[in-house]
């Protein structure tokens, strides 16, 4: 094997190969992508049975969900700063950095769940005054009074999740959210509908069985990352209260745009909730099952852009200038692979699909099935520069690159992106299929963007000069 002398000039380190890079990946990114699926399995699972109800619970359901996603997702980006940072410290070997970056996330999650909560428990008013359905509202803001108190735990679990995964310890990521998941299942069960002795709360149900499944999940990352006998000398609840004030202001620094970025992605969907609600429920709807099918195969690229943070953020902290060029390549072309393979699954068989989501015997499910494959074929077009986009802001994070990302995801979610949307739909009349071809239009800009910055990171300064 080739070797190359480290960026001070003492020793040699091995230069890993192409399929080296390519094995590395995947070992760290196949442990993410399933905690991604499995987590969100947890939303999937409440479609699902949400849409068990009717028509007019899984609108409900799915405007509930996104205001509670929009504002966790934008927390997440304090918690998810933690990965490039710990990443970087773990490269150069300094179990200091680590500690004060992830001992700030967690400071940050604490404050900003107790920032947005309130905020949450508005949610019934904000949706009636942007012109939803009464009942609808009214239900959304049913669920939402329980599940806001998951915002806590949900931040929580995102710091040790960067923590975890910035030492390459995914693995325990991936089983504490499978166990998760299936304790979703069994809550769902019983609080929805009343089985097992439990009383029946339909849409609140799924809300109760979201709560305990986010704090059981919270408490075994806890424990797990404070009892490990190899992570114990990170000592991370050590002086627990002692700030850190540079560690704090970094991560602000750099989480803010992360979790801006992440919402402008969000955000345009949940606009485009907003504007197909005021089309009609079945149409909204039939959005909520093709969000979630999309989100699902959405969950692919992103755990490889988790692994791409990682590995270019140990790469950069070890000055190993080639073995990161090689780690944001080999992560591009998987995600590619990956993105083609999940439009051909949509383009080939969107019916049963859509048909997880929908009982048969329930008498909208046949007009919500022809609304929703409409929808799944824009989303098949869409995967490879979603892909694209996600694993290019990841590169660039792992970088520490934030704030040109936000910028670039800010002008083409809302200012192509939302725009087109209205365009498509209203003026030109397409409806909520328009909405979507808008969606498709900003991820596109999004994606070129992010990669362009990426492969010029060496002229525009992002990165030492090569010294191999």
């Amino acid at each position: 094997m080739n070797s190359l002398r480290d960026s001070s000039g003492q020793g040699a380190r091995p230069v890993l190969s192409w399929s080296g890079h390519a094995k590395a990946t995947l070992s760290l990114g196949i442990p993410l992508i399933g905690a991604q699926l499995a987590q969100i399995a947890i939303n999937v699972t409440d479609t699902i049975m949400i849409g068990w109800l009717g028509a007019t619970e899984l609108a409900a359901g799915v405007l509930a969900t996104q205001a509670f996603f929009l504002l966790f997702i934008f927390g997440s980006g304090f918690s998810l700063a933690v990965m490039p940072l710990a990443a970087q410290a773990n490269g150069s070997g300094d179990v200091r950095g680590v500690r004060r970056s992830v001992r700030m996330g967690l400071w940050l999650a604490l404050a900003y769940a107790a920032t947005v909560m309130p905020i949450l428990w508005m949610t019934e008013s904000i949706l009636l005054a942007a012109g939803q359905d009464p009942d609808i509202a009214a239900l959304a803001g049913d669920y939402i009074r329980v599940a806001q108190w998951a915002m806590l735990p949900a931040i929580l679990i995102m710091v040790f999740r960067s923590y975890l995964s910035a030492l390459e310890r995914a693995q325990v990521v991936l089983w504490a959210t499978l166990a998760g998941t299936l304790a979703n299942i069994l809550l769902n069960y019983m609080f929805i509908f009343g089985n097992f002795g439990a009383p029946r709360m339909g849409i609140v149900g799924a809300a109760v069985a979201s709560l305990g499944t986010t704090s059981v999940t919270c408490v075994a990352l806890l424990i797990y990352s404070v009892s490990k006998e190899q992570l114990r000398r990170y000592e991370l609840l050590v002086r627990f209260w002692r700030p850190d004030w540079q560690a704090l202001s970094e991560l602000l620094r750099l989480g803010w745009p992360i979790g801006a970025t992440i919402l402008a992605e969000v955000g345009l969907f949940a606009g485009a909730a907003i504007m197909i609600g005021w089309i009609g429920t079945i149409e909204l709807a039939a959005h909520g099952i093709a969000l979630q099918l999309a989100g699902i195969a959405f969950m692919l690229p992103l755990g490889l852009s988790s692994a791409a943070t990682v590995r270019v953020g140990n790469a950069f902290g070890r000055g190993d200038w080639l073995g990161l060029s090689r780690a944001g390549t080999v992560s591009i072309v998987l995600v590619v692979l990956v993105t083609l393979a999940t439009a051909i699954l949509f383009w080939a068989v969107p019916e049963p699909l859509v048909g997880l989501f929908l009982d048969e015997n329930n008498p909208d499910a046949r007009n919500v099935m022809l609304n929703a494959i409409p929808l799944l074929a824009v989303a098949a077009t869409f995967q490879l520069v979603d892909g694209l986009q996600v694993i290019g802001a990841g590169l660039l994070r792992g970088l520490k690159d934030t704030k040109i990302p936000m910028l670039f995801a800010v002008f083409s979610y809302w200012a192509v992106g939302m725009t087109l949307a209205y365009i498509f739909a209203f003026p030109m009349g397409f409806g909520a299929t328009g909405v979507w071809w808008g969606l498709a239009t900003g991820l596109a800009f999004a994606s070129v963007l992010m990669i362009w910055r990426y492969l010029m990171r060496d002229s525009i300064g992002l990165v030492g000069k090569h010294t191999d």
